[in-house]
């Protein structure tokens, strides 16, 4: 059975749907066919504060419990997300105009495992034993932090509410997660299922709202903890907000990276790989990468190659699972992508596909590529967070890896070749925090994820996670007599 796009309340606080009609309303718009199919309200002042005074009276009693007692509530979570697959991947379809087809194995499951991996974990958070001299000895005990937020962007609500939230339970923290205002729905859902699992009242709390309920949230001083996904302007004044208070914070931004393609590579990997970077999710992927470097003797065969991929994409209902290609998130951020693709062809790039809106009442966008894009033009410099690719020639290795690093960013990066000695080398010297050799935006649970530079500070999932959401305290043993 389906859910409702229209939820119970806006937010969800202390184990309980809560809704104030005082604060503003927010449309929720289907991608698909730009109608408004729910509304929500913005979390009002007293709704911030019935949030984050409820993480506050949670968090003790909660960190108290075992390790294992809190993994089995993430665990039965993760068992209850499965077994409603498909009835949250209609919902995170309605919330993002994703299609069916990527939302059933992507993004719920995602979660999904994201709560089951901590969940095994989470009873085996350890500290350390270090033998002194004089018989005196020492040992650290990992604890929470204490009330933490999570900010959500809107292309993965359902993981990025997993993806913060797991760690930060295991670790016996409390959560404040505000999703974006353009896909409120989604985290509701997560929230009522750890109810369900037996998390107790306020360990996650859901509110909704824009960028002053964001700020709020994170200029508290009750908050230990900041975890947002986003953009680097917005992480730039969360991070200058989090500061002043001196909390803990983990950021996972933007970026403009690059896929490196060598003569030698499986070119239909390459491209398999490149179409990912590029058009799943209609583009709208973080880690994407956009710039794509080809050596220049296999340049038109995999320009070739891409071109007869793209038109196999099968734009269409969302909700039909032989839709390969959906609409962007909103009209305007169609706009902020028409606006590139007019600043490619201004700039003497050549369109090789798309460029136009394409058919429907919804926001799309024709899947796009551009060849002979040079470096200084804007498309290859600035982040789009839509479906165009930028394909730049290379000639020798060391160009290749010089102008792929020429970028403020460093989330990720991708290289193919048969040639593995060469595939580690040259991962080994760019600057990027997320890297695959002969794949691309394959982001399991099990390893960290997250970028440098201007891309973002810490980690997500992985061992990493653990350090990221939990302190260290040592305590010193004085093994002499009294």
């Amino acid at each position: 059975m389906s859910y409702d796009p229209q939820p119970v309340a806006s937010h969800y606080i202390n184990g309980e749907y809560i809704e104030d009609t005082a604060g503003d309303e927010i449309p929720v718009v289907y991608p698909y066919t730009g109608e408004v199919i729910a509304t929500v309200r913005s979390a009002t002042p007293a709704i911030v504060e019935r949030a984050l005074a409820a993480a506050a009276a949670a968090q003790e009693d909660w960190a108290a419990m075992t390790g294992r007692a809190r993994g089995r509530i993430l665990t039965r979570a993760a068992q209850i997300i499965r077994a409603r697959n498909r009835e949250l991947s209609e919902l995170e379809t309605l919330d993002t105009g994703k299609p069916l087809s990527e939302t059933l194995v992507a993004d719920a499951s995602s979660g999904a495992d994201a709560l089951e991996y901590f969940g095994g974990m989470a009873g085996t958070l350890a500290g350390q034993h270090v033998s002194l001299d004089g018989g005196d000895w020492a040992y650290t005990v990992r604890s929470a932090l204490g009330v933490t937020v999570g900010i959500g962007a809107w292309n993965y609500p359902t993981q990025i509410a997993c993806w913060k939230g797991a760690p930060s339970l295991a670790c016996g923290n409390t959560m404040v997660f505000k999703p974006s205002e353009m896909t409120p729905l989604c985290a509701l859902k997560v929230a009522e299922i750890l109810t369900e699992a037996g998390a107790p009242p306020g360990v996650f709390n859901v509110v909704q709202g824009l960028g002053p309920v964001g700020a709020a949230l994170v200029e508290d001083d009750r908050v230990a903890k900041v975890s947002l996904t986003g953009s680097v302007p917005t992480g730039r004044r969360v991070y200058e907000a989090a500061a002043r208070g001196l909390k803990h914070v983990t950021m996972e931004l933007g970026g403009k990276s690059p896929i490196i393609v060598f003569a030698d590579a499986d070119l239909d990997a390459a491209v398999e790989g490149a179409m990912l970077g590029n058009f799943y999710s209609s583009g709208q992927i973080c880690s994407n990468g956009t710039r794509v470097f080809v050596e220049a003797r296999v340049r038109e065969a995999f320009l070739e190659k891409m071109t007869a991929a793209v038109q196999g994409l099968v734009p269409g209902d969302p909700m039909d699972e032989a839709t390969t290609f959906g609409p962007m998130v909103s009209a305007r951020q169609r706009e902020i992508v028409e606006g590139y693709v007019a600043k490619g062809r201004d700039e003497g790039a050549r369109l090789v596909c798309g460029g136009g809106r394409g058919a429907g009442a919804g926001f799309w966008m024709e899947p796009t590529i551009f060849a002979g894009v040079t470096d200084g033009m804007t498309i290859a410099r600035e982040e789009i967070f839509g479906p165009v690719m930028a394909v730049l020639d290379f000639e020798t290795e060391d160009e290749a890896v010089a102008r792929a690093n020429a970028t403020p960013f460093g989330l990720a990066a991708g290289v193919y070749t048969r040639d593995l000695a060469r595939g580690h080398r040259v991962v080994g010297r760019l600057k990027a925090g997320s890297c695959w050799i002969n794949a691309y935006n394959l982001t399991p649970v099990e390893v960290p994820f997250g970028g440098v530079k201007a891309s973002g500070v810490g980690r997500e999932n992985g061992h990493a996670a653990i350090e990221a959401w939990s302190e260290v305290k040592t305590v010193y043993v004085s093994g002499g007599a009294a």
